[in-house]
């Protein structure tokens, strides 16, 4: 199968590969994955959310900072994700440090949403009791009339973060369940990597 890692030892570039044929096969949101953090009791938390950056400094993604996840990751820094591309019939898992991006990444970012979806950002108090619709489709009307005019800013509870990967594996799905699995694992997320192969 194209894409498959055989004699690849930059995940990186490998990630680039993959997801390239993922946005090309998958019939909805190739960037979808699904966030771990954990909360002050220890206990993981997992939640879709959408990778909007990737490089060689990380996987980024935005949230509203006093939401549960930005309230886990003020107080835990670290985080894992994992994609599945079910077309494809693969999985990247991920795990890592986590940092804010700058002021000027998130600022940019923002600007590039649909206006609505940030009048939306203001009105959510994301991961809060909501007591009905109503309440938070007046909340969307009254940042609606207080943004009529101009650019909608950022938010300052509003920003991005970036996962700097300390461990990549590349799942590979083979026929009697005897999966290709390729990883690579660094000390810290300056460091070199190291690749392995495990069990399926």
């Amino acid at each position: 199968m194209a894409g498959d890692f055989t004699g690849s030892d930059d995940p990186f570039a490998l990630w680039e590969t993959w997801f390239a044929e993922a946005r090309d096969s998958e019939p909805n949101d190739p960037n979808a994955m699904a966030l771990s953090t954990v909360d002050a009791q220890g206990l993981p938390d997992v939640r879709m959310v959408l990778l909007k950056g990737a490089d060689r400094d990380g996987f980024v993604f935005y949230t509203n900072t006093e939401s549960a996840k930005g309230a886990e990751l003020a107080a835990n820094p670290k985080a894992a994700v994992v994609f599945h591309w079910k077309s494809l019939r693969r999985q990247v898992r991920v795990r890592g440090p986590v940092e804010r991006v700058s002021d000027a990444e998130a600022d940019a970012y923002f600007q590039s949403r649909p206006r609505d979806s940030r009048i939306g950002a203001w009105a959510s108090q994301q991961s809060r009791p909501l007591e009905s619709r109503f309440a938070l489709e007046k909340a969307v009307a009254s940042y609606a009339t207080r943004f009529a005019i101009g650019e909608v800013p950022r938010p300052p509870h509003w920003t991005g973060f970036r996962i700097r990967p300390v461990y990549m594996e590349f799942w590979q799905d083979r026929p009697f369940r005897l999966h290709d699995r390729l990883v690579f694992r660094r000390p810290d997320s300056d460091g070199d990597w190291e690749r392995s192969r495990l069990y399926p």
